[in-house]
């Protein structure tokens, strides 16, 4: 009996998210799996970010009934054990053969033909333990930083670091968001793209922090025609916001734009500017001009750091590399390779990045500093280091644009301080119904 496409494009995926430090979600929607039917691609999906989001949870079920230490184990080998732990822990719908059996024949296919009795006698022992872990409860009943790092699959030096920073209640929350699969979310300007989707049997709910976000609560969006032309892009909500802080502008530079979403906002919003968008990868850089047709924007193909231009920008968008901790509940393989020394790299960078950007500001002008991160060495600490190395820059107390945001009816929160940290933008997964971003308005004086 063959495998299930499903479960081997999960497994392929899995085993070059450990070998690479490639990305699930990139994987999941490349080339070669476009072939995949709805349903085996969205049961690859499950079982691919499940793994992920669970992996140590599974690790640890896996251990108890080794023999062996699983540092030890093949990868192709404790790969086949997590995919079949997640199926025969969290999903009801598999049965318990057919995850053990599959998981084996994987084994086998990867070559790995002296460990399937092992593989077969770890898998035969999860034989009667409970399936639906209660994920959920553990979370809810966790009352310390270690118990709740282990009931909720994250690192424990993580959820130290976050309830220092935001309180336990807040890292519960942000824990819980993160084990659950998000919400599609997409940018749409007026009202006949939203209708169009309609037609095309889409469900769409508002957005729960702007009006011009709307989420997608049934059907498939990718196989619309607006989604296949570029006109409908997934976009986060508080990626969304972060685009809008921005504002208004005749010149403008997006300095790591890939993949392309706040470029498309900021082009949208300034129909009149002139819009650079510069990517340090050529091939994401191409990418981007697939994505963002408008005529007023110039992609070029350049490191950030090194800007190719003179030219003085009015309103600049420095959107970071960064560890990407506010979005795991996407990326959930970040928890697994984030290392607490990596922060001190990435500040550098983003430091880097960030001081090449203002040096390109018109007097009087604005660069908006932003990441998808929680961490405070690759937000205020960036921001702070580089007004302190540049006083004719000042900090502008993100609550005024939110709200005139709010003013304008784009932005639907009513509580604008529950947004903001200090002067900056803060969301956090769970508190807020988005990703976690940060962003910090400088202003050249």
């Amino acid at each position: 009996m063959p495998i299930s496409p499903a479960r081997v494009a999960a497994f392929d995926i899995l085993l070059r998210v450990e070998r690479e430090n490639s990305y699930a979600s990139e994987l999941l929607h490349a080339s070669r799996y476009a072939n995949l039917s709805s349903a085996d691609h969205g049961l690859a999906t499950e079982l691919v970010m499940g793994t992920l989001r669970w992996r140590s949870l599974l690790d640890k079920r896996i251990a108890e009934h080794s023999s062996q230490k699983l540092a030890r184990l093949d990868s192709e080998v404790l790969t086949a054990l997590r995919l079949a732990a997640y199926q025969l822990l969290f999903l009801d719908r598999v049965p318990d053969r057919a995850a053990v059996h599959e998981s084996v024949e994987l084994v086998k296919r990867a070559k790995k033909r002296s460990a399937v009795p092992f593989v077969n006698a770890i898998l035969r022992k999860f034989g009667g333990v409970a399936r639906n872990l209660d994920s959920a409860l553990g979370i809810l009943n966790a009352n310390t930083s270690s118990g709740l790092a282990e009931v909720s699959a994250h690192p424990l030096w993580l959820v130290e670091r976050w309830i220092k920073q935001f309180g336990f209640e807040a890292t519960r929350q942000a824990c819980t968001y993160d084990q659950r699969i998000p919400e599609t979310t997409i940018s749409v300007i007026g009202a006949t793209i939203a209708d169009e989707l309609r037609s095309h049997k889409i469900q769409l709910s508002p957005g729960h922090l702007l009006t011009s976000a709307h989420r997608v609560v049934g059907g498939d969006l990718t196989g619309t025609r607006a989604f296949r032309e570029g006109r409908v892009v997934i976009q986060d909500e508080a990626s969304q916001l972060v685009s809008l802080l921005v504002g208004q502008g005749k010149k403008m530079l997006d300095c790591c734009a890939a993949p392309g979403g706040k470029t498309r906002t900021l082009a949208e919003r300034n129909p009149s500017a002139s819009v650079v968008a510069m990517e340090l990868h050529p091939h994401r850089a191409r990418m981007l001009r697939k994505l963002v047709t408008a005529t007023n924007v110039q992609v070029v193909a350049a490191d950030a750091r090194n800007l190719p231009t003179t030219a003085l920008f009015d309103r600049v968008l420095v959107d970071v590399p960064c560890s990407g901790t506010g979005t795991l509940a996407r990326n959930p393989e970040i928890k697994w390779r984030l290392k607490l020394e990596d922060l001190a790299d990435l500040q550098a960078r983003q430091l880097a990045i960030l001081q090449s950007a203002m040096r390109r500001v018109s007097p009087g002008g604005r660069v908006v500093y932003s990441t998808c991160s929680l961490e405070t060495e690759e937000n205020s600490a960036v921001s702070e280091k580089a007004i302190s190395a540049d006083p004719s820059f000042c900090v502008v107390d993100c609550r005024v644009e939110l709200q005139q945001l709010q003013s304008r009816g784009e932005l639907r929160s009513e509580n604008v301080d529950s947004l903001t940290s200090g002067p900056y933008l803060r969301t956090i997964p769970g508190v807020h119904p988005c990703d976690g971003f940060f962003a910090a308005i400088l202003q050249k004086v």
